[in-house]
């Protein structure tokens, strides 16, 4: 049975494992609190950064030679493999920890088994507290590990009777300062973040984050499949971020632009192959995708069952005409409406934030 003081220092696990969001893929983000044998908080730590030490270590050399007869709370499973780092399971039992509470179950089969470990050394093991917590914080690794391709969050900002744009296209700005400035804290998050090039002839969009301090930038990623969205001097080619510019792979060679550019199928409708465009961000190490293009690229991702997560800026807006948020998604009749989970509604300065997540199996 849990205390109430494991409840709370599990959650503050959680919100550790949350500062490591955008710069430890294609790891995990993991947090870890450490207790002595009389349960006051010795040690604290996060997995940081890809290649460095993991949650675990950054906390048993915080709580040292007081970690002996501790416990060691951890969102997500530790580790029993040795790939940069060496396995945490067995530095906890080294340094002498008696009890280790775990939030998830690691799925990767590379890494899994620190829990049987532990146990086979005499420790003993807890599955399963705050589960749902620790696994909502680090759904875009587990989602990666689960189903092969990157976690994707559609975001959109919107009047409040749902268009993106007046009728003669002009749309800034809608939203908010303070919802422009959390857009960046999005980016921040993610691994990548993609357009297509309806977005890229209207907006010519930088994409890269701004206003935030050490900030690992994004991949950039256009989707231009027949090359004429991309010109010389488009903001997305200049040495902020990196960028990959996506064309179908039957275009010839020659309309390329210099730089990095991906050739890949085409979908039967024309555009390129979701599946197959997250299938390669996925191998490139992208564990989490920010879709911000338009109306049509954000129906082609859903009607590919390719959105996991929702985040919509409503702002108290009417235009009455425009382009509306989402195009053809696939979706003829409300029996088919793709019904969403609200999680979070949040004001961010005059409009509203709604994140909504698609549930398993929609």
């Amino acid at each position: 049975m849990a205390t109430a003081a494991d409840m709370d220092a599990m959650r503050r696990a959680v919100v550790l494992a949350a500062r490591g969001l955008g710069s430890t893929s294609p790891n995990p983000v993991v947090g870890c609190v450490i207790t002595d044998a009389s349960g006051h908080v010795v040690g604290e730590g996060f997995h940081q950064r890809a290649g460095g030490p993991h949650a675990e270590i950054h906390a048993l050399r915080a709580a040292g030679v007081l970690a002996r007869g501790g416990t060691a709370y951890v969102t997500l499973e530790p580790c029993n493999h040795t790939g940069r780092t060496g396995p945490c399971a067995q530095a906890l039992t080294e340094a002498g920890i008696a009890r280790v509470v775990y939030a998830v179950a690691d799925p990767n089969p590379q890494a899994t088994g620190g829990a049987d470990a532990l146990g086979a050394a005499g420790v003993d093991v807890v599955h399963g507290l705050l589960e749902e917590e620790a696994e909502a914080g680090n759904i875009a690794w587990l989602t990666s590990v689960r189903l092969g391709r990157p976690y994707v969050t559609w975001k959109y900002a919107a009047t409040l009777d749902g268009r993106i744009a007046a009728a003669d296209g002009t749309s800034r700005w809608i939203s908010s300062p303070e919802s422009r400035a959390d857009v960046h804290r999005l980016r921040a998050e993610s691994d990548a973040v993609v357009v297509g090039s309806g977005t890229m002839r209207a907006d010519d969009p930088h994409l890269a984050v701004r206003g935030i301090e050490g900030a690992t930038q994004p991949l950039r990623v256009v989707l231009d499949t027949n090359a004429a969205a991309v010109r010389p001097g488009a903001r997305v080619l200049d040495d902020a971020a990196p960028t990959a510019v996506v064309v179908a792979d039957d275009v010839p060679a020659e309309e390329f632009l210099p730089g990095e550019t991906w050739t890949l199928r085409r979908a039967t409708g024309g555009g390129i192959d979701i599946p197959h465009l997250l299938s390669t961000l996925h191998q490139a190490g992208v564990r989490s995708v920010l879709l911000e293009g338009g109306p049509t690229l954000a129906g082609s991702f859903v009607a590919a069952g390719a959105v996991d997560r929702v985040i919509g800026y409503l702002a108290p807006v009417l235009l009455g005409a425009g382009p509306a948020a989402l195009a053809d998604a696939g979706i003829t009749t409300i029996t088919e409406a793709l019904r969403l989970h609200v999680t979070e509604t949040e004001r961010i300065g005059t409009d509203l934030r709604i994140t909504a997540t698609v549930p398993k199996g929609a």
